[in-house]
């Protein structure tokens, strides 16, 4: 079966909390998605735009994941203003605030050691 988020989603029906959080797991493990959703926690960008905030992504592993993220119903394009988090993306961001916080804190203490 390919790798899509179709694939990866089940169905509404039988969604369980198992299901949605293996759902999402899988999703976010994909190379470039986490840095993406990043990205367009602020302002929309265009396709170069956020190629270029993303530095090293391909243009076509680019496309491939904005697919995936807007099959996903987390980002949004917006011909005149480019990409966008949509309001779950905008929801997973406020949701993931608390990691955040968290990383900044263990990368302070113990990011140097584990880095190097």
């Amino acid at each position: 079966m390919p790798d899509t988020i179709r694939a990866a989603r089940p169905r509404q029906s039988s969604a369980t909390a198992k299901d949605a959080i293996n759902a999402a797991v899988d999703l976010f493990h994909r190379r470039w998605v986490l840095r993406i959703l990043w990205e367009l926690r602020g302002d929309p960008l265009t396709f170069r735009a956020l190629q270029a905030a993303c530095a090293d992504v391909s243009p076509s592993v680019l496309n491939q994941r904005l697919a995936e993220l807007r099959a996903a119903q987390l980002v949004e394009h917006e011909p005149r203003s480019g990409y966008r988090l949509s309001a779950h993306g905008r929801e997973l961001v406020v949701a993931m605030q608390p990691l955040t916080r968290w990383a900044v804190r263990w990368w302070r203490e113990v990011g140097a050691v584990t880095s190097g």
